[in-house]
């Protein structure tokens, strides 16, 4: 298991131990903003070999994402709200803009799972490229998965993981995943 898996592990099992000795304040967040439901910004590591098996970009992102009080509905015990976001790269490789629909399932002590689908549209090589992600399709379907806790009604704090990739609908489809720490901050 490399490194970065391990930390991931880590990270996770004390962010869930930890939720049991942080109390959420009991009252639920008041939004006062209907069309903004969060804001989330963080540093995530470039074209980690998760899911797409192969690194040949470096550098880091840095991540801003907006999640909509609107539209919204209930699903399988969580909430579904649209999102866009962008990831820029620090040294000059594919960088993306993205924007889908999460679902958002809320423990009572504070810990969160998202999960979600949608599209997004880079910047990077499409094909013939030696120091560059092979991404074959301008606009790429986006999988996030995002596990964190909320420390009040308004903040916390998050590790969330990203894949993008054509689906093999064009050639190649090296695919890109990018996992990081996020900072939340909910309306």
């Amino acid at each position: 298991m490399n490194q970065i898996a391990k930390t991931v592990i880590f990270t996770i099992l004390a962010i869930l131990s930890a939720s049991q000795a942080i109390c959420v304040e009991e009252k639920p967040a008041q939004h006062h903003h209907k069309w903004l439901y969060a804001i989330r910004t963080g540093i995530l590591a470039h074209d980690v070999p998760v899911w797409s098996r192969s690194s040949v970009e470096a550098g880091v992102d840095f991540n801003a994402e907006f999640i909509f009080g609107f539209p919204k509905f209930e699903l399988v015990s969580g909430i579904v709200r649209a999102n866009l976001g962008f990831s820029l790269n620090s040294r000059g490789d594919t960088s993306k803009v993205y924007s889908g629909l999460l679902w958002e399932y809320m423990w009572d002590a504070g810990p969160f799972l998202n999960l979600g689908l949608g599209l997004a549209v880079h910047d990077g090589k499409l094909d013939n490229s030696d120091d560059k992600k092979e991404l074959g399709s301008r606009i790429l379907f986006r999988i996030p998965v995002e596990i964190g806790l909320l420390f009040t009604r308004h903040q916390g704090v998050s590790i969330m993981f990203d894949h993008v990739s054509n689906a093999y609908l064009a050639d190649p489809n090296e695919g890109l995943d990018t996992i990081g720490l996020r900072y939340i901050y909910r309306f």
